[in-house]
């Protein structure tokens, strides 16, 4: 079956041997076509090849993920359900009670690592309703997966998304009309904010005299050059749980839709992320964090800024954050096309 190559699908099956125009030998017959092989066959330059015909029965492309994200999804609704329940015993009491804490956390990290399609984990926390309680969860699983990543073993790993997750409790202290402000924050208010975590860290070590996780609380917001808050720490003087928090809040603050700003598209917070790197964030983090994700983006749908819709279908290793883009006409390569960006991403 003569196929042009925008028609092209993974799994598609070559009944020849495929040659460009200088006779340069391409791909072997019966070779199964993947992604990169038919990008592969675009850089060469060719409009058709032959392939099987394919059969009716099978598939169109899904995501296989979706399944296993269904499975999770009831543990990740009683985990933001359980840090509800915190947040308001908190500001009732001035202090939890961490017993519901581990037996619904537990059983949830410890199916993380089975979900390796991390960024669409994430996009279910993208909307805005219920903000604190949506975005503490994904911090402290996003900790978790860079404790991993960095190497640390499971148990400490589970400390510190424990410690993400429980990194902005002292919201609660903060008057709900500033909280939820949909303009932008006096600086006598955003003076208020930032008390949150100084009062994060005297609420767990009340609830739990866990000093480290207390600390993450503390200072999540500083950063390596000093210019943090609230102690205005600098590299060494930063708990590394708290880097490896800082990271995680950082990309999920800006990937999330809030009361006073529209969410960033996620390849191009990698890509401030990877420019805070340099003096402000932990370097190790940030790149365990990119070296991850990146891949999870290939298969995905999105938007472009053009208007056309169109699956990426390659990350190109001089410019990560700017892959190719296979459209319903064409192959856009945003590395090129600078004027060009991604404005959705899609689960």
């Amino acid at each position: 079956m003569r196929t042009h190559v925008m028609e092209l699908r993974p799994g598609d099956c070559v009944t020849e041997d495929i040659f460009n125009s200088f006779g340069v030998y391409v791909l072997q017959k019966g070779a199964k076509l993947t992604n990169e092989a038919i990008v592969k066959l675009v850089q060469h330059g060719i409009d058709y090849v032959d392939i099987e015909l394919r059969s009716e029965a099978s598939p169109s492309s899904g995501n296989p993920l979706s399944s296993s994200l269904q499975k999770l999804k009831p543990k990740v609704e009683e985990a933001v359900d359980v840090f509800e329940t915190l947040f308001l015993e908190s500001l009732a009491n001035g202090k939890f009670s961490e017993a519901y804490i581990d037996e619904t956390l537990k059983p949830l990290m410890g199916d993380l690592m089975a979900q390796k399609d991390v960024v669409s984990l994430l996009m279910m926390f993208t909307h805005k309703d219920e903000y604190t309680y949506n975005h503490s969860l994904q911090v402290g699983l996003l900790s978790y997966y860079m404790a991993v990543w960095l190497g640390y073993d499971k148990n400490e790993a589970y400390e510190i998304g424990k410690a993400g997750y429980l990194h902005d409790i002292g919201k609660c202290m903060i008057p709900p009309h500033i909280l939820d402000k949909p303009d932008k924050l006096t600086d006598e208010e955003f003076e208020l904010v930032k008390k949150h975590s100084q009062y994060g860290y005297e609420l767990i070590l009340n609830s739990t005299g866990d000093k480290a996780c207390a600390l993450v609380a503390q200072q999540h917001h500083e950063r390596d050059d000093g210019s943090g808050y609230p102690l205005g720490l600098t590299k060494e003087e930063i708990h590394p749980y708290a880097r490896i928090t800082a990271v995680a809040d950082t990309y999920s603050a800006m990937t999330s839709i809030r009361a006073y700003q529209s969410k960033k598209e996620q390849l191009k917070v990698l890509q401030e992320l990877y420019r805070l790197s340099f003096g402000k964030l932990d370097g190790e983090a940030v790149q365990a964090l990119i070296r991850h994700l990146v891949p999870n983006f290939i298969g995905k749908k999105v938007l472009l800024t053009t208007g056309e819709t169109g699956q990426i279908v390659m990350t190109n290793h001089s410019d990560f954050f700017r892959p190719l883009v296979k459209t319903e006409t064409r192959f856009a390569d945003l590395s090129k096309e600078r004027e060009t960006e991604i404005q959705e991403v899609y689960i």
